[in-house]
């Protein structure tokens, strides 16, 4: 516990602190996929056909754009992404097929406070539930954690979406709270929920996740051996 002159309570201090730096387009590659950045000429056709596969729409649920009707109308969104820094998008890309899979970003980044969100989360159904998705989800997070230096991850999702929240928690994240009537998207309410990592509890995770994905953590089947909750 620190105390100022007045002998109140205060933070810890950080003489040193000079802020996180700012994410650029990089690509981050791992054994299970790698990120691009996002670039509609060369991902554009590939995500939508990926997307086009979730025929009920599901995917879109709890996102704040789509579904869309035609390529037309997801290219009129997709194209401005390209040139956004906050978010910045990436492309999640299958190295077997070398195609696009899915979309994940950085957002509400705030380098001087050394604070960044991992959201915008469309994956595929050739991306959901695989290792490469854990292992994409890691990538941003190493990035963000041991390059860019920043102090604190969020997650944040529609308090309703419990595949968001079962991701989040499995990951690692802790539960932080309840924004009630946060938002109105859709035409409708949204609680959101809060979750983040933050710097000095990344080393723990970081070494869980790399043994969940570990080719030794599979069997020939692809089956896991250990659920990644038994390594956190």
């Amino acid at each position: 516990m620190y105390f100022n002159h007045l002998q109140q309570p205060i933070g810890s201090p950080m003489p040193d602190w000079q802020g996180a730096a700012v994410p650029e387009p990089v690509t981050l590659s791992g054994h299970y996929t790698r990120l691009e950045p996002l670039n509609p000429t060369a991902h554009g056709d590939q995500l939508f056909a990926a997307f086009s596969a979730d025929q009920e729409n599901r995917l879109w649920t709890y996102m704040f754009m789509g579904p869309f009707d035609s390529k037309e109308s997801f290219f009129e969104w997709l194209n401005p992404l390209e040139q956004s820094r906050d978010p910045l998008f990436f492309a999640i890309i299958d190295p077997a097929t070398d195609r696009a899979v899915g979309i994940a970003s950085f957002m509400r980044i705030v380098p001087q406070m050394g604070v960044i969100e991992i959201g915008n989360f469309l994956f595929s159904s050739k991306l959901q539930k695989t290792p490469a998705a854990t292992e994409a989800i890691h990538l941003m997070l190493k990035h963000a954690f041991e390059v860019l230096g920043y102090r604190r991850c969020e997650w944040k999702c529609d308090s309703l979406n419990h595949p968001s929240r079962r991701a989040a928690e499995r990951l690692g994240f802790s539960y932080e709270g309840l924004f009630r009537q946060a938002i109105v998207y859709n035409g409708r309410n949204r609680d959101t929920t809060w979750y983040a990592i933050i710097d000095s509890e990344w080393p723990q995770i970081s070494s869980a996740h790399q043994a969940w994905l570990s080719a030794d953590n599979f069997d020939e089947n692809g089956m896991q051996k250990k659920r990644l909750a038994e390594l956190l």
